[in-house]
This record gives C-alpha cells, sequence and structure tokens, in this order.
C-alpha cells in the first residue's frame, strides 16, 4: 500500500480524473502515428552517429566502437538498430559515460542527496511528485541549505503531481532564494504558453553542476523512504517501499539532461534561468553509450518510435517492467507479434497499485498477451512504479515513461537508452531477481477470474486513452 498521507492521494487522484474528464470534453483526440512498419519508413544512415566530447566519431569509428560494446550481444542486430533509433528520434549516441543503476528509494534518493550536498554552481530539479512529508521536507531542506551556501536551485514540479501539497511549502522554498517553476497550473490564469491540462510533466531530472544526472521513475515521496523485496528477503511488510529504477550519469551525456530541462523552463516560465555555468567541459569517464530520448506533446514521438523499433527488430527476448500498461493498438500489435515469431516476451506488471483504474487497463490486456505466448508476472509485496525494459540482453532502456497512451501522447517524458552488452546483463539480473519475487500468472488461471473482475477491467480500458 502507499504510504503517502490519504488526504494528498485523494486529491492528486481527484485532481487527475478532473483534467481526464476536462480532456474528454475537448476537441478531437490527439493520436499517435501508424508504426506498423517504422523500420521500412526510415532512410537510417550506415552507422549511427556517435558523439564523444572531442566531435562525431566517423562513421569507421563509430561502428567498430559500438562492435566492441556489443560484441557479447545476441543475434538483434544493434548497429543497424542504432542508426534507425537516430533516424526516428533525431538524437545520437553520446560516448564516454558512467552510469550507475539505483534500484527502490533508498539507494536513488541517498546519491541524489549526495550529489547535491555537493553542489558547488546550480542544482536543476524536475519532478513530477514532490511531496510535503517526511522525506520531501528533509529533501527540501537540504536544497534551502544549499541555496543559502551560494549554489543556485531551479525546481521544475508538475501541477497536478503536487496538487495535494500546501502553497506554504513551496513559498518556503521560494523565501529562500530558490527558483521555481509549476508546470501547466491547474488555473489556467497562472500558466504560461500553450496550456493543455491533460498534458502533463512526469519527468524525474536532477543535474548538479552540469556535471552529474539522474533520471528514472523515481518521486519525491514517503513511499520511496523503504526498499522493497528487491535484493532483500528479511524486510516485514510494513517496512516495504515502492519497487522503482533510477539511473546516475556521469560524462557528456549530462549535457543532454541539462539541455532539456532548460527547454521545459523556457517554455513554461517568462522568467529566463539565472546565468551560471550549465555547460561545463565534459570529459569522457566511462565506457557506455547513451542515446537520451525524451518527448513532449507536439514532439516526434521520440519514445514511442524508440520502444517500436527495440521490439520490431528483437531477435531473442524483451524483459519489460512496467507499471502502468495501457498502449494502443499498433505498438500492442507490435509486442504480440514478436512473441508470436518466437521472441520470449516477458512482462511483469504489479500485483497492487496506487492507481486502480490505470491497474485494471493493464490487466484488460493480459487475455491477448498470453494467447500469444507472453508470459506475465505479477510483483509480489510492494508497489511496482519501474519502466525498464531490455532487448536481447544488449539495447536497454530506464525512463519515466510508461507503456501507454498518457506517456506516448500526453506526456513529457525521458528516457535513458544503453546500447552495451555489460549493462544489458546488469538489467537481465535485475529482471531476474524481479521474478523471484513475483507470481507468474497463467492463462488457465486467467480464463477463471470473477465476472467482477472483468467488468472492470472493461470499463478501465475504454479510458485507457485518457489514463
Amino acid at each position: 500500500m502507499s504510504t503517502a498521507p490519504l488526504g494528498t492521494m485523494a486529491t492528486r487522484l481527484l485532481a487527475k480524473l478532473g483534467a481526464i474528464l476536462l480532456s474528454v470534453g475537448m476537441a478531437a483526440c490527439a493520436t499517435l502515428p501508424d508504426v506498423r512498419d517504422l523500420s521500412r519508413q526510415l532512410e537510417p544512415a550506415s552507422a549511427p552517429t556517435v558523439a564523444t566530447p572531442k566531435g562525431t566519431l566517423p562513421p569507421a569509428k563509430a561502428e567498430s566502437l559500438l562492435s566492441q560494446r556489443l560484441r557479447n550481444a545476441k543475434k538483434t542486430d544493434l548497429t543497424a538498430l542504432a542508426a534507425m533509433e537516430e533516424a526516428a528520434t533525431g538524437s545520437p549516441l553520446i560516448a564516454g559515460n558512467k552510469t550507475t543503476l539505483l534500484f527502490d528509494g533508498p539507494a536513488t534518493i541517498k546519491a541524489m542527496m549526495a550529489a547535491i550536498a555537493n553542489a558547488k554552481d546550480h542544482i536543476n530539479f524536475e519532478t513530477y511528485i514532490f511531496d510535503e512529508d517526511e522525506l520531501g521536507l528533509k529533501f527540501a531542506d537540504l536544497l534551502m541549505e544549499k541555496q543559502r551556501a551560494g549554489v543556485q536551485v531551479n525546481i521544475i514540479y508538475d501541477s497536478i503531481g503536487t496538487v495535494g501539497v500546501s502553497r506554504e511549502f513551496f513559498q518556503r522554498l521560494r523565501d529562500a532564494g530558490i527558483n521555481l517553476t509549476e508546470f501547466n497550473p491547474v488555473n489556467p490564469l497562472k500558466g504560461f504558453g500553450n496550456w493543455r491540462i491533460n498534458n502533463r510533466d512526469h519527468r524525474k531530472i536532477l543535474i548538479v553542476d552540469g556535471k552529474v544526472g539522474f533520471a528514472g521513475g523515481v518521486n519525491i515521496a514517503e513511499d520511496y523512504s523503504h526498499s522493497s523485496l528487491f535484493r532483500s528477503r528479511s524486510r516485514s511488510s510494513a517496512e516495504l517501499g515502492w519497487r522503482d529504477t533510477h539511473m546516475q550519469i556521469e560524462g557528456p551525456a549530462v549535457a543532454k539532461l541539462q539541455l532539456l530541462f532548460m527547454d521545459t523552463w523556457a517554455r513554461q516560465n517568462k522568467n529566463p534561468l539565472p546565468d551560471l555555468n550549465y555547460f561545463p567541459p565534459l570529459n569522457a569517464v566511462g565506457d557506455k553509450m547513451l542515446r537520451i530520448v525524451a518527448s513532449r506533446p507536439g514532439s516526434d514521438f521520440e519514445i514511442y518510435k524508440a520502444f517500436t523499433l527495440a521490439l520490431q527488430e528483437a531477435k531473442v527476448s524483451i524483459h519489460m517492467t512496467n507499471a502502468y500498461f495501457a498502449p494502443d493498438k499498433n505498438i500492442l500489435d507490435t509486442l504480440l507479434s514478436a512473441a508470436r515469431r518466437g521472441v520470449d516476451v516477458s512482462i511483469i506488471f504489479p500485483s497492487q497499485s496506487d492507481a486502480g483504474i490505470v491497474y485494471y487497463a493493464g490487466r484488460s490486456f493480459y487475455t491477448e498477451l498470453l494467447q500469444a505466448g507472453v508470459r506475465i508476472y505479477e510483483l509480489k509485496g510492494s508497489v511496482l512504479h519501474a519502466k525498464t525494459t531490455v532487448v536481447d540482453s544488449a539495447w536497454s532502456t530506464v525512463g519515466s515513461s510508461n507503456f501507454d497512451i498518457r506517456s506516448f501522447l500526453h506526456n513529457s517524458e525521458i528516457n535513458v537508452i544503453v546500447l552495451d552488452a555489460a549493462f544489458g546483463a546488469s538489467m537481465e539480473s535485475a529482471f531476474r531477481e524481479d521474478i523471484r519475487n513475483s507470481r507468474e500468472i497463467t492463462l488457465d488461471e486467467w480464463q477463471q477470474r470473477p465476472a467482477t473482475e472483468r467488468v472492470k477491467e472493461w470499463g478501465a480500458r475504454r479510458l485507457a486513452y485518457y489514463l
């Protein structure tokens, strides 16, 4: 169960439902593009662009570097996939990074707060939820302490994600000198630019001094004060926190996170950011090649296309962990097609959720998935919030985007894609650990579920576009 204050949860849920109802009554629905033959629609280069601190690598060197990083990969031609992905998203690969996988709230919050404590110039923080609870107050106190010490703190927070938070909480931050931007305020009179209540900022980004970056699924809320069962079997059920995954990044790719933060600020706030050293020189500090893929309403569906290509090109396995699953027909068919052609498609879903309608919408797809050969697992003990996928043990993504229409169409999201066999092995290890803490759902068992559950699924499926 969630440990967030019931009043906060109820207020946030009512605000989201209000946004859904308002959006239902608005003009014609936006739609996702037809991606059924996306790989054939693209005109990729012979090799993907690989950016380094010293400039872009020549194609031959880019191919050589990729082959080194992917020499233990399975059957997928990931060099060709990387070139197609660049053609679809417009984002190059960035070489020379160090990546650290962070599992669950305590590890993520500890790493973020350590980076904040060492900040010298600025801290840029973008989040969907920033709760006024014990963890949120502790996080806010550290940010205010750094601001008073001369480090400029700039924060973007989503209006619906923080709808239950008091004005006084944010006023304390402002009084300390922190710059704040409220993304798409619920009150349109407070907005700046193109106001759309159904468009939300679901990103979770932290950039410290332009040198250390974080991205993934973790919000600032009491739900993250404890770990899940992940790699720990001694924790009592009363102490379980949400299961989530985040990433720490050091190296040249941090500059892309910084650019995304600054772009969102400019779109949402008429007051420019203070002139600081946002883009210090960034040398290669590791061997990981990343692609930072971000999307927002009105952009070119970058995350949707990246997912589609990875699923279309998968040859051996697709291992997905996702809390909120409500895809459109095109990408669902892509996933089902992978399973039918013999790819090992396994998905971990939640067995409990903080969002009941979304939970039942996800379950409404189980019959189709199971009949196609997809293996379904439900995580035990904790609320699942992670958004990760690993394809053929070498294409991996960690991010904020759920596998649903809302994330692909209505939200601002960010995903980090890593092309690396060693990183993929770490992702596979984490996936297997979550499988051990999950229960498999079989088709025979699923077909015996009560009629009341089927009715809930049917109703939630009808609302999938707006969830």
